[in-house]
């Protein structure tokens, strides 16, 4: 860069964790050039974790799969719009997106053959490590090029509005006193524990004497889950459905534990700071383990084996020889199972929600809480 960027667009079209953990890249642009407009693109239904991010100027939306002229329509409206443009998805359409719509582009992409092309059409590339980096470090790997000072900052956001509305919920179901939060639906099967042990952890809880908040996100099944969990906890809340993220993100930040699967509200739940218990089972903890909200260097918090805790962070794996197997499920698809999780006891993410009642949260602060 011969002069710092004016606008600058950042593209992350993947899911809503991994916008959420590109909030540190957008973090540190901010401070590294804190006059620039800096812009997302992400999928369309991701947008809600951006929402409130204070380092943004605005968030624009593609829909995962466009119709042709929905791209033509993308592609004249981002046309050399921004001075920099940086693709953290190493696939064909991020790397045009970002080609197109920055005067100089930078991006992740795979070093092989087939992918050369996406090296030369941007004008920075950075190599794509899909085994042994975390994903938080490897967003940031596109930086140091450009002279900015990697933050390793998850950013969490909502506006007053969202924490007066989620307030106004917590009242109305007379919830008093500390609580625990429960997470129990990921967007995808493979991923999910049990009805019998969310059920079995929600009574330890209130044991504890614990008000217990079920959320969950508006799809129907999603909803169906949470309510089949609900019906045998006369005491329970369920708010599946009726919280934005935002919102979501407002009332994890007062809560004393929060207990939820691989899934996007659980990076939500570790960036802001509360005491967190995350269960997994496919998933790689190398790359996909939550950020704690107090790990500002570059070495990788996580381990690929064993339970383990950093921070405010507290993982439990499945037990099995073939964890984590990095598969979509026993059968390879995202609506299967994973016999890892199903055979997790109640009695192991007891003692994880034993040990964090211990932690106390971080005080709210910069690092973990934006509220405008």
């Amino acid at each position: 860069m011969k002069a710092p960027p004016r606008s600058i667009l950042v593209v992350v079209t993947r899911r809503i964790g991994d916008v959420l953990l590109a909030t540190p890249v957008m973090r540190s642009l901010r401070r590294a050039w804190p006059e620039a407009a800096i812009d997302a693109l992400v999928f369309a239904g991701t947008e809600g974790v951006l929402s409130g991010n204070p380092d943004l100027r605005r968030t624009l939306t593609v829909a995962e799969r466009p119709r042709a002229g929905e791209h033509l329509a993308l592609a004249a409206r981002l046309w050399r719009r921004y001075d920099l443009a940086i693709s953290l998805v190493p696939s064909d359409r991020p790397t045009v997106y970002a080609w197109l719509a920055g005067r100089s582009s930078v991006g992740l992409v795979v070093d092989a053959a087939k992918h050369r092309w996406k090296q030369w059409l941007l004008d920075r590339w950075v190599g794509y490590d899909n085994a042994n980096t975390h994903t938080v470090n490897l967003y940031l790997r596109t930086l140091p090029g450009l002279g900015v000072n990697p933050l390793r900052q998850v950013v969490a956001a909502w506006s007053t509005s969202d924490a007066t509305r989620a307030g106004e919920m917590l009242r109305a179901a007379d919830v008093v006193g500390e609580f625990a939060v429960l997470h129990p639906s990921p967007k995808f099967a493979y991923k999910m524990w049990t009805v019998e042990g969310w059920r079995a952890i929600a009574r330890w809880l209130a044991a504890q004497g614990l008000r217990v908040l079920l959320t969950g996100g508006p799809d129907a099944a999603e909803r169906a889950y949470v309510a089949e969990i609900a019906r045998e906890l006369p005491a329970a809340i369920d708010l599946a459905g009726r919280l934005t993220l935002a919102q979501t993100a407002s009332v994890l930040a007062q809560a004393r534990l929060f207990i939820g699967p691989d899934t996007a509200v659980t990076h939500l739940a570790a960036a802001i700071g509360a005491p967190v218990v995350a269960l997994f089972g496919p998933t790689d903890p190398v790359k996909w383990g939550p950020w704690p909200a107090n790990h500002t260097t570059a070495r990788n918090p996580w381990r690929r084996h064993g339970a383990q805790r950093h921070g405010n962070v507290f993982i439990v794996q499945a037990a099995a020889l073939c964890v984590p197997c990095m598969h979509e499920g026993c059968a390879r698809n995202t609506d299967s199972g994973s016999d890892c999780l199903q055979q997790l006891s109640p009695a192991r993410v007891i003692d994880a929600a034993a040990a964090m009642l211990q932690y106390h949260a971080l005080p709210q602060t910069e690092n973990n809480q934006h509220v405008r």
